[in-house]
């Protein structure tokens, strides 16, 4: 069986709406598993620019699917050891949460395999 590596990357501004209301910040963080084959995410890397800690957070269709706290000017590395299959016709998508005003960046790079 052949599998195929996909990538969400990149370094993206935004601006916090609140702790508990994480927003999309670019169109290229999102993701449609194609007809035909099976995704799993097999890791996130992320930093934040911030004097504040913020996350990332990984949806499936709509609805939340994992955590990613980054501190303060700092980064963090998640391998996934649990994996899930997401078929063909899902969408995932990296939303940012932060407090409300905050502004900065985050750089992110999320590892995902089509199988």
């Amino acid at each position: 069986m052949r599998s195929t590596p996909r990538f969400l990357q990149g370094v993206y501004p935004f601006v916090g709406k609140g702790i508990d209301a994480p927003v999309a910040v670019d169109a290229a963080l999102s993701y449609t598993v194609p007809v035909g084959v099976v995704t799993q995410t097999v890791y996130f890397r992320g930093g934040n620019t911030t004097d504040e800690l913020v996350y990332v957070v990984l949806t499936r269709d709509g609805t939340p699917m994992r955590y990613f706290p980054i501190g303060a000017k700092s980064d963090v590395h998640v391998p996934l050891r649990v994996v899930e299959d997401l078929d063909a016709g899902t969408v995932v998508e990296l939303l940012v949460g932060a407090p409300e005003g905050v502004s900065g960046a985050i750089v992110v790079d999320l590892g995902l395999v089509e199988v």
